[in-house]
């Protein structure tokens, strides 16, 4: 968790994702998942969030149109309870994905080109997808959004990073609300060992990220871990 929450912080994130795949390979029961990496993810991204503002990286204008639709389709989200195979399905797609995304991730040239802002309804409508699946799985959202971001030149990396923060935090929020509302949220003695473990690694990475680029190698060994994880929850 400590080596996770640096890793991801330091490019804005809030680590559900590892945070996921290190409980997959734990064997956390699948309803204590969500709520923990939801938690953990509140935590880190809070500071990430801090740190990328402070830094001068974040930009309303791109932040806004995502999260507006995001925060409600989060909330539903993690409202619903899927089956436990539908959710180890469903997650472990999403580690593998996320496993490839933080391979080939942030590069520093991306920084230097030009970049132009998205169509307020079409951000909206994307926002409003990557919402209910937060919710759904338990992370953020962040994943999905830093590569969109990128590719389609919608910003440079630390923009990137310092509009996921917060898209994560206000996502990961909503979905461990809608949990707790609805009474299928709990969170085990466990969660607060590994917030302090989280909390820790988070500062430590988003101070370093809004300054410097994390190191790719740590990144791509992080990368491995959770294609594993995520093929064992698909898998087994």
């Amino acid at each position: 968790m400590l080596l996770a929450s640096f890793v991801y912080a330091s490019v804005g994130h809030g680590g559900a994702s590892a945070y996921l795949a290190a409980m997959a390979l734990a064997g956390v029961s699948p309803p204590d998942m969500r709520p923990i990496a939801l938690t953990l993810n509140v935590l880190v991204s809070s500071i990430a969030t801090w740190m990328f503002w402070r830094a001068g990286h974040f930009r309303w204008r791109l932040f806004w149109p995502f999260a507006a639709v995001s925060i409600p389709f989060a909330y539903l989200g993690g409202a619903i309870t899927l089956p436990g195979p539908i959710y180890k399905l469903i997650v472990g797609l999403v580690l593998v994905y996320a496993g490839w995304q933080l391979w080939r991730s942030f590069r520093a040239g991306d920084e230097m080109r030009e970049v132009r802002a998205p169509a307020v309804p079409l951000a909206m409508a994307i926002g409003a997808g990557m919402g209910l699946l937060s919710g759904l799985t338990g992370v953020g959202g962040g994943i999905f959004l830093s590569p969109l971001l990128l590719m389609l030149g919608w910003a440079g990396t630390k923009q990137t990073s310092a509009v996921a923060a917060p898209f994560i935090l206000v996502n990961s929020i909503a979905g461990l609300a809608a949990g707790f509302v609805a009474g299928t949220a709990t969170l085990p003695p466990l969660t607060w060992l590994l917030a302090a473990a989280a909390l820790a690694g988070g500062w430590l990475g988003a101070a370093y990220g809004s300054r410097r680029f994390a190191n790719p190698v740590v990144r791509r060994v992080l990368a491995v871990v959770l294609g594993v994880a995520g093929a064992k929850m698909v898998l087994i």
